[in-house]
């Protein structure tokens, strides 16, 4: 049975990794979805890999957002998804003493202010019909503190609280609509391989990044997928304002913060 049979389903940063994922496992699971991405090409390369429609966003934008309510009037999901981690140019400082105010908004322009954008496009687009699921994708660095990415950990733990404020803002006005926020860990996207490496290192660099974690492995696109498709789904129409940590049991113990 598809679980997202003909739901109309909007995705943001659906070019690479968990946006990607999340909008293939959608359309198998029977919905019509919108993927989005700022990378057009490599977006409409992804929609037509999959078989889904492809609409340019700049999630920062109040424009594109506006553009895209035009396009897409009604949704019955929205994932927000959409997000980087300051590092995407470099290394450059993003603790809390030598970040600089620039990379700080760059930051919570996309992750925050996009967020909040989407939110605010999904209640517009869903309270016509009273009902319909946002999920947020925030982060376990949303959860603990991270010396060494001060702006990402404070997008992501403000995008959690948001989710929350949503989903009590929704349900005061007699909505059926749900917001909740997904936490990843450490998932095996294009974000980690500067990091990783093809060399013959690379099979101890992954072991290295995930020695902290109980499972002892990275987490794939698809896991975190198959956690939005049961919040989008009639399944989960009794969860609202709620988390969801993917972290291969991380935040279960004491070794929650990197260094």
């Amino acid at each position: 049975m598809q679980r997202l049979k003909n739901k109309t389903c909007v995705v943001t940063g659906a070019a690479l990794g968990i946006g990607r994922a999340i909008a293939a496992r959608f359309h198998d699971e029977g919905a019509i979805v919108i993927a989005t991405d700022i990378d057009a090409a490599t977006g409409a390369a992804t929609a037509a890999e999959i078989g889904c429609r492809f609409e340019p966003l700049d999630v920062r934008e109040e424009a594109d957002w506006a553009r895209l309510a035009g396009i897409v009037p009604t949704a019955d999901v929205v994932v927000n998804n959409a997000g980087v981690t300051g590092f995407e140019a470099g290394m450059v400082p993003h603790d809390p003493e030598h970040a600089s105010l620039e990379d700080w908004r760059a930051v919570h322009r996309v992750n925050l202010d996009g967020t909040f954008l989407g939110c605010r496009y999904a209640i517009g687009a869903m309270k016509a019909a009273g009902a319909g699921s946002i999920i947020n994708i925030s982060s376990r660095s949303g959860l603990v503190g991270i010396p060494g990415a001060a702006a990402y950990a404070a997008s992501k733990a403000a995008i959690r609280n948001h989710s929350k404020t949503v989903a009590l803002y929704c349900a005061q006005q007699g909505w059926r609509i749900r917001c909740n926020s997904v936490h990843p860990a450490a998932i095996l996207t294009p974000m980690w391989e500067p990091m990783l490496g093809d060399g013959p290192d690379r099979h101890a660099r992954m072991q290295a990044l995930v020695a902290d974690t109980p499972l002892k492995r990275f987490g794939m696109p698809e896991e975190v997928a198959a956690i939005a498709v049961l919040l989008a789904s009639d399944e989960a129409t009794y969860v609202t304002g709620s988390e969801v940590n993917i972290d291969g049991g991380l935040l279960a113990g004491s070794a929650a913060s990197p260094g």
